[in-house]
């Protein structure tokens, strides 16, 4: 499949052809400096063929063969013609001129209209104006990808990977170090467990265009270390639009095959959210203790039981092609003197996937022997189905030319069905054949609702009070609200064992049934999590005059605000069926499908249903975050220009455990968050860029709650810690940048970040089968790296057709980090010093080629990836050893045709290699996995994903 693909995409584009033609190309100069004519246009009369010029003041483009007259246009200019020019067949004409200034004085021009943010020009020009260190992707260059979702388009950035398939890491630094805004608002989060945004709920399709910014601003979150991420969906609207995609998907491993695994779906399940079907039983008694559901009578009792889902296996059947579908609409309408314009998005998914993982644990490792004896050694077959409803839709309002409101929503319903069957022998208890074999399943279902909207309004106030254009103020002002319920409904867990010693053919195995509730063992798990925020921020910027009337050489003063408040409640109950001493031991031999019928549960000889839930399971959280600032921007010549300021940043965060004798968590900071920027242009194409700040990282609500969760597939409780600091950061940037043409650049650049307190995810000693995660605080760490980027077109380098249509993206990243513990008992005793940061990757490296034909209508791309080793999470001394994730190459492919002006079909592999996903031990603490160390925490391949797509443009 992998080879006939391959040689499928090379022969596409091998096999292009096309008519002859002729380019006419040269440099447009300024008379009086001799720099290029920038904003001129060379214009080919009597026909459509125009050409902008460059930067640099070339120009290119094709046209039929002939004789033409050339026309070259700019405002402030006098017009220039040439005639009689000859353009030949398959043969370059080049053309150059000089431009001499009008006499004739111009008037105020005032041009208004709709800036196009989404183009790769447009994102250029913008990286090269900023203030600050920045990187980003237009949706240009994201649809000529098969990028589905914003975790998968935010990894062809610089410095950037992806965790979990979800979370973003910039810099090597964890997903809990970065920031991230959706249209200028920070972003919800539905995960329990992390801090950070899941971008895998964004669908590719909405985004206009991503921005990383890399070092600091006083406009900007204070709270970063890696970066701050900033999504912008589309709202901009050039005309009438409606289109609609379809696209199915084959995964290997998976689709056809007929021994995939689900459990009994709700009705609702195709749209993302369970129906009711998993909910708590109406029968149940309100949370207050165990004691509750002992004093249940047997009839209540054995009501309660059958109210819960007695299904603890899954069903068996044939893996159906995912499907995805999207409908895209743009309108404009005129109210008046209004221009109001809409952009609306539906996209539907539903995919599955089915692998096998290796998972093993470890015994005390032997220096002697370079070895270390297993404890357990586990196959998991693990199946994902995946629903996700998203909806888009934004509305702008131009009032004037001075006024505009723009209205943004966005809703995400993404639900997921998880199964996984667990085998394998332990042998906690003795070596092999004096173990348990163990055959273990858990049904897993759980859905997300994230709805964010904001409202935002800018203003030239100068200019509606009729003050000209000296001074001019603008101001800019946004509302938000964030809403997250994240629902996990009757998650089902039980454990089955049997001895190595006995023969399979006539023992059976037995269900595992605990004496009190559990997490593990016939257990059903439930939790919601509400969360609820309210956003306010508004802008002043007052523009004086610099050394010339253009805006680029103002000074700029600003003063703003930024306010914040959120809310959550989280609870989260389990039960289990329990055996009591009066429990009939023939029951106790039934398999599954039987063992907790409701005749079998009772107060006298059967089972109970006893409740696990601790006080501190639940808990209540807000925080208060206020920001105010003053920064200025300072052109200070022609090539050098600063800014900063200060960003004041005061946070109150109030945790109320369910526990009362537990003394609530309060922490209330202040922080002072200076940054200077400067920016030198060396000519008009090259620039160096310098930039320090501070920010600071707070822990996030999860990480402070003491609360224990069992994540059965990945083989670990989670538990927070309520004595985690807020760290501080220090970080600094140098930058080099080189822009060849509009849309082609090249950078190189430095960084180093210092952290106080830096906060790690680490593992817990306390031996036996289960792992045990929390977070800590380390006294001090440093992430240093090189960053180099680079966009080039490759036209005109070989005089081959093919060649000229190609562009190469191209970026790697090197990273060195180190850790330094407080010198304590419990760190010398335990903790791995002299290491990376947890979550960090040496290096990164990004690869694209992307070849367009748009006379033809062809476009393809092969991209490539990959991502040095990193820790998972930092191991002890003990038997719990880090886990280091190895690289894993991994190769993308595309190619799409447009067939008329209406429908494009688009098709492609992803993973094309297939690699393995290896973690592996790293027994001897040295921070690298060495030939011996094959022990995998977790080895599994996700399967080559092949897509085939429809688009209509109505």
């Amino acid at each position: 499949m992998r080879r006939s693909f391959l040689l499928f995409f090379f022969l596409i584009i091998s096999q292009l052809t096309w008519a002859q033609q002729g380019t006419l190309r040269g440099k447009i100069t300024d008379k009086k400096t001799g720099e290029g004519a920038i904003g001129a246009t060379v214009i080919l009369t009597g026909t459509t063929q125009a050409a902008p010029v460059d930067i640099d003041g070339t120009y290119s483009l094709t046209a039929t063969p002939g004789t033409y007259t050339v026309s070259v246009q700019s405002i402030g200019y006098k017009p220039l013609t040439l005639p009689g020019i000859v353009i030949r067949e398959g043969q370059p004409t080049t053309l150059n001129g000089t431009l001499e200034e009008s006499s004739q004085s111009l008037g105020e021009v005032v041009v208004t209209g709709q800036k196009q943010t989404g183009t790769e020009v447009a994102m250029l020009q913008d990286l090269k104006k900023s203030e600050v260190v920045v990187s980003g992707m237009s949706s240009e260059q994201i649809v000529k990808s098969l990028d589905r979702d914003a975790a998968e388009v935010m990894k062809r950035i610089p410095g950037v990977t992806i965790q979990n398939n979800s979370f973003v890491v910039i810099r090597g630094l964890a997903e809990r170090y970065n920031t991230v805004l959706l249209n200028e608002a920070l972003t919800p989060s539905a995960e329990v467990d992390t801090r950070s945004f899941s971008f895998d709920i964004l669908p590719s399709s909405v985004i206009d265009r991503v921005l990383i910014f890399k070092s600091g601003a006083p406009e900007l979150p204070g709270e970063f270390g890696g970066g701050i991420v900033e999504v912008f969906t589309k709202n901009s609207v050039l005309e009438n639009s409606t289109s609609l995609s379809l696209t199915g998907g084959y995964r290997g491993g998976t689709t056809f095959q007929n021994n995939y695994q689900s459990t009994n779906h709700s009705a609702t399940d195709w749209l993302g959210f369970d129906s009711g079907d998993r909910a708590l039983p109406n029968a149940l008694p309100g949370f207050g203790g165990a004691a509750d559901l002992n004093n249940l009578p047997d009839g209540q009792l054995r009501q309660v039981g059958s109210q819960l889902r007695n299904e603890w296996k899954p069903g068996l059947g044939t893996a159906r092609p995912d499907t995805r579908l999207s409908l895209g609409l743009t309108r404009k309408f005129a109210l008046g003197n209004f221009d109001l314009s809409n952009v609306t998005s539906v996209s539907y998914s539903n995919t599955l996937q089915q692998y096998d993982i290796r998972r093993s644990r470890y015994q005390a490792f032997d220096t002697l022997n370079q070895s270390a004896p297993l404890l357990t050694d586990y196959n998991d077959q693990r199946a994902l189905s995946a629903v996700r409803l998203g909806v888009i839709h934004n509305w702008q309002a131009r009032l004037n030319d001075y006024n505009r409101l723009e209205f943004r929503n966005f809703l995400n319903q993404y639900g997921t069905d998880e199964v996984v069957h667990r085998t394998g022998p332990s042998y906690e208890q003795g070596g092999p054949g004096q173990g348990q074999d163990f055959d273990n399943y858990s049904l897993h279902y759980q859905s997300r609702t994230i709805y964010s909207g904001q409202l935002q309004g800018t203003h030239e106030i100068g200019r509606l009070l009729g003050l000209g254009d000296s001074p001019r103020n603008t101001f800019t002002w946004a509302g938000g609200y964030n809403y997250v319920f994240r629902d996990e409904p009757d998650y089902r867990r039980f454990r089955t064992q049997r001895s190595q010693e006995a023969d399979p053919a006539t023992t059976p195995f037995e269900v595992i049934v605990p004496v009190t509730g559990s997490q593990l063992d016939a257990s059903h798990y439930f939790s919601t999590l509400t969360e609820n925020t309210y956003m306010g921020r508004g802008q002043w910027e007052h523009r004086l005059a610099g050394r010339d009337t253009t805006k680029a050489n103002e000074y700029k003063l600003r003063a703003g605000f930024y306010t914040e408040y959120k809310e959550r409640d989280y609870a989260s109950r389990y039960f289990s069926f329990v055996r009591t001493a009066d429990t009939r031991r023939d029951l106790r031999r039934l398999p599954i499908e039987t063992i907790f019928s409701p005749e079998n549960i009772n107060n006298q000889d059967g089972f109970r249903l006893d409740e696990g839930t601790q006080a501190n399971d639940r808990y209540s959280a807000n925080n208060l975050l206020a920001a105010g600032y003053l920064s200025a921007v300072l052109p200070i010549s022609d090539k050098f220009s600063v800014s900063g300021g200060l960003r004041m940043e005061y946070n109150r965060r109030r945790l109320v455990s369910g526990d009362t004798a537990t003394a609530p968590y309060e922490e209330k900071r202040t922080f002072a968050l200076p940054s200077f920027n400067a920016t030198y242009n060396f000519n008009l194409r090259s620039l160096l860029r310098l930039a320090s700040s501070v920010s600071v990282n707070r822990p996030e609500f999860r990480e402070l709650a003491q609360y224990q969760y069992y994540d059965f597939a990945n083989s670990y409780f989670l538990e927070g810690n309520p004595n985690l600091k807020t760290a501080k950061i220090y970080n600094a940037d140098l930058r080099y940048e080189f822009y060849p043409t509009r849309s082609e650049m090249l950078s190189i650049g430095v960084f180093y970040k210092y952290f106080q307190d830096a906060i790690e995810q680490t593992t817990t000693s306390t031996g036996g089968l289960n792992l045990y995660l929390s977070y800590q605080n380390a006294q001090s760490a440093y992430d240093m790296g090189l960053e180099v980027e680079a966009r080039k077109s490759l036209a005109e380098l070989t005089g081959s057709r093919i060649v000229d249509r190609l562009s190469l993206v191209a970026n790697a990243s090197l990273i060195r980090s180190r850790v330094q513990l407080e010198d304590n008992e419990r760190n010398r005793d335990f903790a791995i010093s002299d290491r990376p940061l947890q979550g960090q990757s040496p290096y990164v490296v990004n690869l694209g080629l992307f070849y367009q034909d748009a006379d033809h209508g062809w476009q393809a791309s092969a991209q490539y990836n990959v991502i040095g080793p990193r820790i998972m999470f930092v191991g002890d001394r003990g038997t719990n050893f880090s886990v280091i994730e190895l690289p894993r190459n991994v190769i993308d492919l595309s190619v799409t045709k447009s067939l008329g002006e209406h429908l494009q079909i688009k098709a492609g592999v992803q993973d094309a290699l297939n690699q393995l996903v290896r973690q592996y031990y790293d027994f001897n603490g040295n921070n690298k996995i060495d030939s011996f160390e094959t022990g995998a925490f977790a080895r599994y391949k996700r399967g080559q994903y092949s897509t085939l797509g429809l688009t209509w443009q109505f």
